[in-house]
């Protein structure tokens, strides 16, 4: 068994999270997950997953503490893919984040 592939968005800059994260799903295949590590909770992302790859993924909250949230996020089916990369990069995510 593979494992899960591991990102730490917490070394990134703000407006660099939200991008590597629709990349980092975009090249799964359905049945595939790999989880992110954030420095706070990802709601501003899980709304843009909502609206961006509706009903193509599953998000699954794997730690939740101050400084270090853990996400497994999967792929489900092949959903319709938005450009995620436009939205960031205009600031639609609608988090704290500042745009991406």
């Amino acid at each position: 068994m593979q494992a899960t592939p591991t990102h730490d968005l917490r070394q990134l800059a703000p407006p660099q999270r939200h991008q590597l994260a629709f990349q980092c799903f975009d090249k799964l295949a359905i049945g595939e997950a790999f989880e992110l590590i954030n420095d706070h909770e990802p709601r501003g992302l899980l709304m843009q997953f909502g609206e961006l790859r509706t009903d193509s993924f599953d998000w699954q909250v794997v730690q939740a503490e101050p400084g270090a949230w853990r996400i497994r996020i999967s792929r489900t089916g092949p959903g319709a893919d938005a450009p995620a990369a436009a939205a960031t990069r205009r600031g639609d995510c609608g988090c704290s984040c500042s745009g991406g």
